[in-house]
């Protein structure tokens, strides 16, 4: 027995040793197991133990993926059976009974790096969408679904057919009011959203009835925010087309006969009207377009009340600087705002005194005019894009409102006051 016992405190010592040399310094605990054999016990049990728990965490994680499908999946149902009773199918018909078929073109600017793209945006034709807002059966829908109606037919979801009163119409936003005669307790309204804190990336859904397909329903994300939009039915006098501002981008779904039908966030509100599309083809290619429900607010109340809309207007044409303006400009190549390209004679801008370009150099092998003030700000917000300066007029200011605008003329900072008069059509 004292033999064996002297023997085991040698091995220890000897193990020890070893061990130590390795830089390894093991527990007291750690030592009885390599001596005693039950280390080989305990590791033969963790691999059993590990797969166990990498088991329950997979289970787990699968619980939780599916969870989040059936999350997202009950809130797209929940969607369509809240808000589809809103949205109505709209067919413009003449005095004849035939439906009109219009094709306003829509002019947008070219998709970067595809060369030889047929450009335009194809809105619906014949047929459109629209949303039930308030109980007095006003819909809101897109003015060119409804232009040059001479009578309107709504269809809602259940296949009920009335004729709508065009209440007004906006070009310059492409909205439209039409309002139905209809028992307040057969109306189902769609909430208004906000649409000013989008995220790209954010899952918006779409209603409407794409190629007459009533009542259907597509999802995607926004894309891109801060687009402009050419409004090709709202002519200045001198037969350019005004811009809507901070127009939503999306991937949902959008086809002829989407038109003027809601954008919707997750929660069923509306964040925009579907409006138009970028297409070669004439049907979705994952490039649509919505105005935002924050100018719809502003809008439609004028609409129902005025039938029409009265916007603030500066007389300017102008465009985005960039690197290549500033360095012909000598301006710092970080210089940001909108360079004024021509001032419209008569205009706010022209009795505020702004100066439009005057000289022509060669940028990229183009001729571009250069020279004119630059806008940096508007009522101490920066402009650092077109959208930024149209936006701000759209959304915050009146016909008869003053404004200031900070330029930059000839390299100096300046501060110019400008009264807004209303936005004059090709009439």
């Amino acid at each position: 027995m004292k033999v064996k016992r002297s023997m085991l405190v040698i091995l220890s010592i000897v193990l020890f040793g070893a061990l130590t040399a390795c830089s390894v310094i093991p527990s007291i605990s750690m030592l009885e197991r390599l001596l005693t054999g039950t280390e080989n016990v305990e590791q033969a049990a963790e691999p059993a133990e590990a797969e166990e728990a990498l088991q329950s965490n997979t289970d787990e994680a699968n619980d939780n993926e599916a969870g989040q499908y059936q999350s997202i999946e009950e809130a797209y149902i929940n969607i369509y059976e809240d808000v589809n009773p809103a949205v109505v199918h709209i067919r413009v018909v003449d005095n004849d009974g035939e439906t009109i078929n219009q094709v306003p073109e829509f002019q947008f600017p070219g998709i970067p790096e595809i060369p030889n793209m047929p450009q335009g945006v194809i809105p619906s034709q014949s047929i459109g969408s629209g949303f039930v807002i308030d109980k007095q059966g006003h819909i809101v829908t897109n003015n060119h679904v409804v232009s040059g109606a001479e009578r309107i037919v709504v269809t809602f979801h259940d296949g009920t057919e009335v004729k709508a009163e065009l209440i007004g119409t906006d070009p310059n936003a492409d909205l439209a009011v039409i309002k139905v005669e209809v028992a307040p307790d057969d109306l189902t309204v769609v909430p208004l959203g906000s649409s000013a804190d989008l995220k790209v990336g954010q899952i918006t859904v779409a209603i409407g009835n794409p190629f007459g397909l009533k009542s259907s329903m597509t999802t995607g994300i926004v894309s891109g925010l801060g687009r402009m939009l050419d409004a090709s039915q709202s002519l200045t006098s001198t037969g350019s087309t005004y811009s809507i501002p901070d127009i939503i981008q999306t991937d949902t779904a959008i086809n002829p006969g989407n038109s003027g039908g809601p954008l919707l966030d997750l929660d069923g509100t509306v964040i925009g009207v579907n409006t138009a599309i970028e297409s070669a083809s004439g049907s979705n290619s994952g490039v649509g377009y919505a105005v935002p429900v924050d100018i719809v607010k502003r809008i439609v109340p004028q609409l129902i009340e005025d039938g029409k809309v009265a916007y603030p207007w500066i007389g300017i044409s102008g465009t985005t600087i960039n690197a290549d303006l500033s360095e012909a400009m000598n301006l710092d190549p970080d210089q940001k705002g909108v360079l004024v390209a021509e001032v419209v004679e008569g205009s706010p801008a022209e009795k505020a005194g702004l100066k439009g370009s005057s000289t022509t150099v060669k940028v990229d092998g183009y001729d571009v005019t250069v020279g004119g003030d630059v806008i940096t700000a508007v009522d101490g917000r920066d402009v650092r894009v077109f959208d930024d300066l149209l936006g701000y007029l759209v959304m915050n200011t009146s016909v008869g409102d003053t404004i200031e605008l900070q330029i930059l003329r000839d390299g100096k900072e300046m501060t110019v006051e400008l009264e807004l008069e209303s936005r004059p059509t090709s009439e």
